[in-house]
């Protein structure tokens, strides 16, 4: 049974935790379909020594809805506003598939705001046959007639499908709205190649980390990512998929703290 964490709320409505002290700020986006307790080993962790921000979606958890078009500028739009309304000048900003490119958003738009990004699982200028499967799911889900089941063929081998893991996706994917699911996707859909050309004027330490077994989010977008960014670094995380920051929690929480003790080159 999903156990909810306490959230406060934004000016805006938007749903988020908050917890942890320390000097760096670390701001986690979630992917469509999820919430923040997706998050749930790394609020836990990376809580220790840093302060955890963990933030609902427009439409998903207990945020309100999107109050513009289902694109991914509008999503980045409105993550920006999120940080200012926390009154905080800087932060370090984690997302993982919807939240990266929204991440990357953030990178590219905010610079001034920016200390550190990482990108979980984040898609990058997907081939055309990828990006026409993308579409296609993203039209049949703003139907409304979608198998709320399919997502998990995806984001899980068949040996985890009896893990905790499998069953928090599973229990979420079934809760969330369908109307903010629907314009998550679409803007998931069709946003992979907005920020794309960014990562070269991104001067700020920019994590990119996958499973080796995503086919979506393939370690080959994050390498290529990572050369892109002056100050990008690849971690491909072996034998895992979508979902690997709940599939292999350890690991991802050892390098994105890792990652918030990185600084930039002078």
């Amino acid at each position: 049974m999903l156990q909810t964490l306490h959230r406060s709320k934004t000016p805006s409505g938007a749903s988020y935790v908050d917890h942890g002290t320390g000097e760096e700020i670390l701001v986690l986006i979630h992917g469509v379909g999820m919430r923040i307790e997706a998050w749930g080993p790394q609020i836990e962790q990376l809580s220790k020594g840093h302060r955890v921000i963990a933030v609902d979606l427009p439409g998903h958890g207990f945020s309100a809805p999107l109050d513009a078009r289902p694109e991914l500028p509008n999503f980045v739009v409105w993550f920006a506003r999120l940080v200012d309304e926390l009154g905080f000048d800087a932060v370090n900003v984690a997302g993982h598939s919807m939240g990266a490119l929204i991440a990357a958003g953030f990178a590219a738009t905010m610079p001034l705001k920016l200390r550190r990004v990482a990108l979980l699982n984040g898609v990058y200028k997907r081939t055309p046959t990828a990006r026409q499967a993308v579409e296609a799911r993203a039209e049949e889900i703003f139907s409304g007639a979608f198998d709320r089941e399919a997502p998990l063929e995806r984001w899980f081998s068949s040996d985890e499908k009896d893990g905790a893991a499998y069953r928090l996706v599973r229990e979420l994917l079934q809760k969330v709205d369908a109307g903010g699911y629907a314009a998550a996707y679409r803007a998931f859909a069709t946003g992979d190649a907005v920020y794309s050309d960014c990562w070269p004027q991104v001067a700020r330490p920019a994590l990119f980390l996958t499973g080796d077994g995503d086919k979506n989010s393939t370690a080959e977008m994050a390498e290529e990512m990572a050369r892109a960014a002056p100050e990008g670094r690849a971690v491909v995380v072996k034998g895992h998929r979508h979902m690997v920051n709940l599939t292999a929690p350890e690991e991802v929480s050892e390098a994105l703290a890792d990652w918030l003790t990185w600084q930039p080159a002078q």
